[in-house]
C-alpha cells in the first residue's frame, strides 16, 4: 500500500485525548486486520506519509517506532519500515446503546456469542442524545476496527448525519434504524418502522375487529422512530378505526371497546394495572399489542400478543457484518406473535 492508498484511510483529529502518533499507528494496524497490509510488505516512506495526511515527520515517525515496539513492523536500515506481524489479536468493536432494555440484552447475547472469542467489545450508554453520542466518537480511547450504534435519538435527529458520518464508512454498523445524507459504504442491519406496524396490524384485524378504538401509547420526548406513528396512522385511517397517541398514561381513563399498543414495558405494567383495577376481561373488553417479544410475555395475563423485530436475528447478522466483511443492507423481518391480550 503505497503512502496516498494509507493516507485515504487515515482520519487524525486534533482535539481528542488520544495522541496523533497512536492514531496513526491504529490506522495502520486496522488495514493488516483488513489485510490490505501484509506481511512482509514496505511502509510508505515516513517523509511521504508526513506530506500526505499533513501532520509531522516526527508524529510519523514516533507512530512506526510504536508499531516495531509492539511487533507489528520492523525497520531495516536504508529501507524503511516493513510488516512483520498480521496476528493482530482480537478485532476491536464500539457498541453504541441509546438505552440499556431487556430486548437490547436479547441483541447483546446473540451478537457476543456468533462474534465468540474473536472481538473484543467496548459498549457505551448514550441516552438517545446526538450531542452524546458525538462526544464519545471524538473522545474514544482507542481506534476501533468497528463501530456499532443503534442510531435513536430523542431531539436533534437532524444532526444524526453529520455525527455518524465522523465514522469512517468501512467502520460503520448501524441496527435496527437508516439514517438518510451518509455517503459511503457502511453496513446497516435496519427495520422499516412504517411499514412494520402497517403488517403487523393488517395481520391481527380480524381480532382488532371487536374494537373501535386504537390508541398507540408513544411517550412525550420519545426516541421510538416517527415511522411507527405513520404506520399506526395509515392503518387506522385505511380501515376505519378511530385513534389516538397517548403520551403519558397517568390521566388515561380506560374505557370498553379500545385496544392499545405499548411500545415500552413500563407503561404495559402501568397499563395491566388499570385495566385489572376496572375489572375488564383483557382480549375481551380491552386489547393489549406490546412491542418487543420477551419470554414473560408469554405468560403474563395468559399471554400479550406482540410485534417484534426478531433481536436474536439481528444480533447474528451484525456479527456475520464483522466476521465476514461486507457492506450489507439487510431489512430484518417483522413478526406477530398472538396471544390472549387481543
Amino acid at each position: 500500500m503505497n503512502s496516498l492508498e494509507l493516507a485515504k484511510q487515515i482520519r487524525i483529529v486534533a482535539d481528542v485525548q488520544k495522541p496523533k502518533y497512536l492514531q496513526l499507528a491504529d490506522a495502520v494496524v486496522s488495514e493488516i486486520r483488513k489485510n490490505r497490509i501484509k506481511i512482509g510488505d514496505a511502509l510508505p516512506s515516513i517523509n511521504n506519509l508526513s506530506a500526505q495526511i499533513q501532520i509531522s515527520r516526527d508524529t510519523v515517525e514516533k507512530a512506526y517506532k510504536h508499531l516495531r515496539k509492539t511487533d507489528v513492523a520492523m525497520s531495516v536500515s536504508g529501507k524503511g519500515y516493513f510488516v512483520t506481524n498480521q496476528n493482530l489479536g482480537q478485532i476491536r468493536i464500539a457498541l453504541f446503546l441509546n438505552k440499556l432494555s431487556t430486548h437490547k440484552k436479547t441483541f447483546y447475547d446473540a451478537f457476543t456469542a456468533a462474534l465468540g472469542d474473536t472481538a473484543e467489545l467496548d459498549f457505551f450508554i448514550y441516552n438517545s442524545d446526538v450531542a452524546k453520542l458525538h462526544n464519545m466518537l471524538l473522545s474514544a480511547q482507542r481506534d476501533y476496527d468497528y463501530y456499532v450504534v443503534f442510531p435513536h435519538f430523542k431531539q436533534d435527529r437532524e444532526r444524526a448525519t453529520e455525527v455518524l458520518s465522523s465514522v469512517p464508512p468501512e467502520k460503520l454498523l448501524l441496527l435496527g434504524a437508516r439514517v438518510d445524507g451518509i455517503k459511503g459504504n457502511y453496513a446497516n442491519i435496519y427495520e422499516d418502522h412504517e411499514k412494520d406496524i402497517i403488517s403487523a396490524l393488517v395481520q391481527l384485524r380480524p381480532q382488532l375487529a371487536k374494537y373501535h378504538t386504537i390508541k398507540l401509547l408513544f411517550p412525550d420526548d420519545s426516541d421510538y422512530p416517527v415511522g411507527i406513528v405513520k404506520g399506526f396512522r395509515h392503518f387506522c385511517k385505511a380501515y376505519h378505526f378511530k385513534q389516538a397517541l397517548v403520551g403519558s398514561l397517568a390521566h388515561e381513563t380506560i374505557n370498553k371497546g379500545v385496544c392499545y399498543i405499548s411500545l415500552i414495558d413500563n407503561d404495559l405494567s402501568v397499563l395491566l394495572d388499570k385495566i385489572m383495577d376496572h375489572d375488564f376481561s383483557l382480549g375481551r373488553d380491552v386489547g393489549v399489542i406490546s412491542y418487543n417479544e420477551t419470554a414473560l410475555k408469554r405468560y403474563l395475563m395468559n399471554g400479550i400478543t406482540t410485534i417484534s423485530t426478531d433481536l436474536r436475528l439481528m444480533g447474528a447478522h451484525a456479527a456475520q457484518s464483522i466476521l465476514e466483511p461486507a457492506m450489507r443492507q439487510i431489512r430484518l423481518p417483522f413478526r406477530v406473535t398472538e396471544r390472549k391480550s387481543v
